[in-house]
């Protein structure tokens, strides 16, 4: 595979200096910068619309990972013996965001914030592939309430239960009505939004964006890993971010408040936008997610850490209420 990638290399404007493994992907020392090499599972289009994407970001002074196209002036280079496709990038060496950093916290908000703002300014069309549908997130809850019904039906049916099951059962109600109550209160939202506002809230979104992806390099933030990128309600990608830093803090009310703050006084808010924002915010998605890993697992060994998972969620849960009831009144 080594010699593979080194042939994929061959057919770039580039001079390989020295190459080293990292995370799945080929670090390049070029006479070109630092590169990276690494496969692209996605179509050949949307490796186009990427290169394109980034380049317009570039040329608008934004610093993200850019594209390298082949000397075919492709956008990736396809290994014809192993079936796999790569994309060279641009790379940066830095520091990740700093989860224990409030400052580097809030740097990461805002520049998730001027990525969109700017990304609403590109005028070509945005390729079809790209959008997501309108009602893609509330049938994905409809299909995360089923899944929760059923792993409560299985557990519930089992005439001797462990303690994961039992711990499960015992919060189930509780959840079941949170992820009831976000699931109806999506289907109304999205029922009245008006054509207008939806066009102003939808826009293109990271797709992944969390502290590995946004890193600071010599005085700069710079956005990575941009392969996920869709057309979709933009504060997908905000709450996707609050949600994974306020589970390292506690659900911590005034972090959770000062981070869409943040990020509102760069690009303003609509008081639709809060409400999907509570709406993806109040789905009980850590549960759900333990919920499926215990329905993929082996059941006859039930991890430690499935379990250790579901008490932190349990405990966290009257921070998580706090900071719900505060985010409710933007809403109003």
């Amino acid at each position: 595979m080594y010699n593979r990638e080194e042939e994929i290399l061959e057919q770039y404007e580039i001079e390989v200096r020295s190459t080293s493994k990292g995370r799945g992907a080929l670090n390049c020392d070029t006479d070109k910068g630092i590169m990276l090499l690494k496969e692209f599972r996605g179509s050949k289009e949307r490796a186009v619309f990427l290169y394109d994407i980034l380049e317009f970001l570039s040329q608008e002074g934004f610093v993200a990972e850019t594209v390298t196209l082949s000397k075919e002036k492709e956008a990736i280079v396809k290994d014809e013996i192993n079936d796999v496709s790569y994309i060279l990038k641009n790379w940066y060496t830095g520091k990740e965001c700093d989860v224990k950093n409030r400052d580097d916290i809030m740097s990461a908000v805002k520049e998730l914030a001027v990525f969109h703002n700017l990304t609403k300014t590109y005028k070509k069309e945005i390729p079809e592939f790209l959008k997501a549908d309108k009602n893609s997130l509330l049938n994905e809850y409809e299909k995360h309430n089923r899944e929760l019904n059923k792993v409560k039906n299985y557990i519930r049916n089992k005439n001797k239960k462990n303690e994961f099951e039992m711990l499960f059962m015992k919060v189930y109600e509780n959840y079941k009505n949170q992820a009831a109550e976000a699931t109806e209160r999506l289907g109304r939202q999205m029922q009245d939004l008006d054509e207008t506002l939806a066009d102003q809230m939808w826009g293109l979104c990271h797709g992944d964006y969390n502290q590995h992806n946004v890193i600071h390099s010599q005085g700069e933030w710079i956005l990575l890993n941009l392969e996920q990128m869709s057309y979709d309600i933009m504060v997908l990608d905000l709450a996707n971010f609050i949600r994974k830093i306020l589970e390292k803090y506690n659900w911590n009310t005034g972090l959770g408040i000062d981070m869409i703050t943040a990020y509102d006084g760069i690009r303003k808010l609509h008081p639709e936008e809060f409400e999907q924002l509570y709406v993806r915010l109040s789905y009980p998605q850590k549960y759900w997610k333990i919920a499926n890993h215990y329905s993929s697992s082996r059941k006859s060994w039930i991890s430690g850490r499935d379990i250790e998972k579901l008490e932190k969620i349990i405990e966290q849960e009257p921070q998580r209420k706090q900071f719900l009831k505060m985010l409710f009144c933007f809403t109003s």
